[in-house]
């Protein structure tokens, strides 16, 4: 049950029920609606219903217990681990954790069996002994590099608080289009995009604050620019949104715009390279590296010649 907050303007119900949960397309929300297993104030409505301050909206779509997560023996690049913490270089093309069309196959899967856990439930369950690796950050599936997970609940906790404040130091490093002539700061706020569920962009019905710093770390000629990003915030696909709202799509992003020039690159040149945090247990703070890998590394020496 959801009621509509005091000062929420008037908009369309299928928009609004799809803004709650990012993995409900404004195309599900309708479907859902007009079965009338969607309810404004105890009765059915309709997509374009203008909802109001104070309407009491009621989901009664059946919630289907999440799937066992199964140990798969996936290798793992491992930077570090401890008794807290464990540290990953994930390479381009692995999916963090189950969803439809990636039910096996994933990154927590891989985890499962690195940490010999039970498998199934939460991925870091509370009140027992039974501790699951838990997923603190994410990237996308073609983005590589350091990843951090926590092997306990109150190490999950303070991870998340660090990254929730934007206190952890991230640096990624991207290939992107075109000759990039400085650096600088880009805000743009972003939500899911209106046309295209897909991604996000400016055009949105409920665009959050995103801020993105870059600079230049190598220019290529006129066709290409290594740059160094430093999110400051952590929105959905924010860097590549950013890099492509300042004509410098990703190379190899074609979602967002990369030329297709390069048939090759069939992922985006995107590259976690550094991660810093203070550790939960230590106290200290802790950085960790990981080189890009081979894909972006050659089509980085492909545009220098």
């Amino acid at each position: 049950m959801t009621v509509v907050p005091s000062g929420q303007s008037p908009r369309r119900l299928d928009i609004f029920v799809s803004t709650q949960n990012a993995h409900v397309s404004r195309a599900l929300a309708q479907r859902w609606i007009a079965s009338g297993v969607i309810t404004v104030n105890g009765e059915p409505s309709k997509p374009a219903r203008r909802i109001r301050a104070g309407d009491v909206i009621v989901s009664h779509v059946p919630v289907r217990p999440p799937p066992t997560v199964l140990p798969e023996p996936i290798s793992l690049e491992v930077l570090h681990e401890d008794d807290h913490i464990l540290i990953v270089n994930k390479p381009p093309g692995l999916v963090m954790h189950p969803a439809p069309g990636n039910w096996t196959g994933t990154l927590l899967n891989g985890l499962m069996h690195h940490l010999r856990r039970p498998s199934g439930g939460p991925l870091v369950d509370s009140g027992d002994q039974r501790e699951r690796p838990g997923l603190v950050h994410r990237l996308d599936k073609g983005t590589s590099g350091v990843l951090v997970i926590a092997k306990t609940d109150a190490t999950h906790r303070d991870l998340s608080r660090q990254f929730r404040l934007h206190s952890v130091h991230r640096l990624y490093l991207a290939l992107v289009a075109g000759a990039v002539k400085r650096g600088g700061l880009i805000e743009l706020a972003l939500g899911r995009d209106r046309r295209d569920g897909r991604k996000v962009s400016a055009h949105s019905d409920v665009p959050r604050r995103a801020v993105t710093e870059f600079r230049v770390a190598e220019r290529l000629g006129p066709n290409a620019t290594v740059v160094e990003v430093r999110p400051r915030t952590g929105r959905m696909h924010q860097i590549r949104a950013h890099l492509a709202s300042i004509g410098h799509p990703v190379l190899g992003d074609r979602l967002y715009g990369a030329p297709v020039s390069d048939p090759e690159l069939d992922r985006p040149m995107l590259h976690a390279a550094v991660l810093g945090f203070i550790h939960p247990f230590t106290g200290r703070y802790e950085e960790y590296t990981a080189p890009w890998p081979e894909d972006m590394a050659r089509a980085v020496t492909a545009h220098r010649q």
